[in-house]
């Protein structure tokens, strides 16, 4: 074992001490126990037990822990702290810029234990208000996570976008200089708006491709590598790896159609179609006798049978969105007033109602309103609806689901609000079976109107609740729920393959932005795309409802308490 190795581990040690608020003297021992190991001109590991005993700096405790460590890989006492300690956490202590006092606070003040959580707090602004931390701490953390997100290979829809759009733009002025007249457009699972992205495919359909390719070293900021006489790649300075495929001007519309869909979309349309040539994709669709079906639906799932029937469903847009559930203000932790959030709706984004839902009791990480703030938050509710008129605040609350399944405030005062969204924030390692009756329990008290981020997934970082979808969705049907997409880039959450599945059953599907600033609204833009994904029409949508079909909506489900 190398030095390096012995030192990390020292200090790793030296690290979950402090996490642990173990004996000051004790932790500053080890953690100089690790300087002075990793400066050593010698391998320790050459050394008896006597020997390293005689280092400077390490003395006969410490070095029994090397004397371990070297014998059988590991230590006891490390290992007895890690099992005390969350993985995540852990994970933590490798973020530049955080080190064991400020992860304490974290951990143990805002109740966060992975770095998915954390980089979904510095979203919510949530960091700037805890000890010892400000903006541009939480700010410098959220780019180091995003770094380490980027080596991933594996890139949000929402990241890619910027990236995706800046390309468009570029590539296409580049084109049109070497070859005008020339086709183009990304395709790839971009194109079908998945919430993952791994690469940015672009197709080229040119009069003299070979003209083309041989300029390709001109397109500022990447380098390309042929990897076949039609396909070029290169990485992105961001780490988003590019695929420009390059084809001859009549093969365009086939290869985009290849290029974009899944796998078995595309082999099953082919073989009723042929292999062209086309002269565009909506050309394919009608010589395979099918209705024309968008980018986003083209997963291998029943389209091509609903579009062989002519049924696909009139998808859903954002203009269909007529209002915005489940946003916070800084009642609890969102960054704007209740009025910019109201304000901001009405004016700025012409929506008709705002669903406040600020967080509950039990959520005291994040200023959870108790029975008192409640009260006075409805009071400037109240004159708010005075004053903007006819423009609607509804007051409404993100309930947690307890451990048992049950809200956080009593029948009293759940009475007073008129929608609910039920949502789990806590102790997300049940098994499926406790994890799923715990949501149907929430999902049948009578006061519950939204099921919110139903799996408490965060892509690329913390896996969903597990739970037995079909089962939920059921009780939702039965207890006329409603589930939420949560349009929020990190969970997109009720994921869009079960989509099909709720509204087949009936149940409605609201597309939730889950804001906590005025900037936040804008991400029911990509709970849109993944509606669209799932099939979800305007009238299956919750807050594509009217002011008036709305109001109704919460009145029949009060009346029917």
């Amino acid at each position: 074992m190398e030095n390096k190795t012995i030192a990390r581990t020292l200090r790793l040690l030296s690290q979950l001490m402090e996490l642990h608020n173990e004996n000051p003297f004790k932790i500053k021992s080890i953690a100089n126990a690790a300087f002075k190991v990793d400066k050593l001109p010698y391998a320790i590991n050459t050394k008896t037990m006597a020997e390293i005993e005689q280092i400077d700096g390490l003395g006969k405790s410490t070095a029994a822990k090397v004397w371990e460590l070297l014998q059988t890989g590991t230590m006891t006492e490390l290992q007895n702290i890690l099992a005390e300690t969350p993985e995540g956490i852990v994970e933590m202590l490798g973020i530049k810029g955080i080190g064991p006092k400020k992860i304490v606070v974290i951990w143990k003040d805002l109740g966060i234990e992975n770095v998915g959580e954390l980089y979904y707090a510095c979203n919510e602004n949530r960091l700037i208000e805890a000890k010892g931390f400000g903006l541009k701490t939480q700010e410098e953390i959220k780019k180091v996570i995003e770094f380490k997100m980027a080596a991933q290979g594996k890139f949000l829809y929402a990241q890619a976008e910027t990236l995706a759009g800046s390309l468009t733009t570029e590539l296409e002025l580049w084109l049109n200089t070497i070859e005008p007249g020339s086709l183009f457009n990304i395709a790839g699972e971009y194109r079908r708006y998945l919430e993952i992205i791994e690469e940015l495919d672009f197709v080229i359909g040119a009069a003299e491709p070979a003209a083309v390719i041989a300029r390709l070293s001109s397109i500022k900021d990447l380098t390309f590598e042929p990897q076949t006489d039609h396909l070029f790649t290169a990485l992105s300075p961001f780490g988003l790896k590019i695929q420009l495929h390059i084809y001859p001007k009549a093969d365009f519309y086939l290869n985009l159609f290849k290029l974009t869909g899944n796998e078995a979309h595309v082999q099953e349309v082919l073989k009723l179609s042929g292999n062209g040539p086309f002269t565009g994709e909506q050309e394919i669709y009608a010589k395979a006798g099918l209705e024309f079906v968008t980018p986003e639906l083209r997963e291998g799932l029943d389209e091509i049978e609903l579009a062989k029937a002519n049924q696909l469903p009139t998808l859903i847009t954002y203009n269909d969105l007529k209002g915005s559930l489940h946003n916070h203000s800084t009642w609890s932790d969102g960054v704007h007033t209740l009025e910019q959030m109201a304000v901001h709706c009405k004016d700025a984004l012409n929506l008709e109602y705002l669903g406040m839902c600020d967080h509950s009791k039990s959520a005291f990480y994040a200023n959870g309103l108790n029975e008192q703030r409640i009260f006075a938050q409805h009071k400037e509710i109240d004159a708010l609806n005075e004053k903007l008129a006819p423009f609607k605040i509804f007051k409404g609350i993100e309930s947690d689901i307890l451990n048992d399944g049950s809200l956080d405030y009593s029948d009293d005062v759940l009475k007073t609000f008129d929608f609910v969204v039920a949502s789990v924030h806590s102790n997300l390692r049940m098994d499926e079976e406790k994890a799923t009756a715990r949501l149907i329990k929430a999902v049948e008290n009578p006061y519950t109107t939204i099921l919110g981020h139903p799996t408490g997934r965060l892509l690329l970082s913390r896996k969903g609740y597990p739970i037995d979808y079909a089962k939920v969705i059921d009780a939702c049907a039965a207890n006329n729920v409603v589930i939420e997409i949560n349009a929020n880039p990190l969970r997109l959450d009720l994921d869009w393959r079960w989509h099909r599945y709720a509204l087949e059953k009936g149940v409605l599907l609201s597309v939730n932005p889950d804001a906590h600033r005025m900037e936040g609204f804008r991400d029911m833009h990509y709970g849109v795309y993944i509606g669209r994904k799932g099939g979800l029409q305007a009238k299956q949508c919750l807050n594509a409802f009217t002011l008036a079909e709305i109001e109704h909506f919460f009145n029949s489900v009060k009346t029917g308490l």
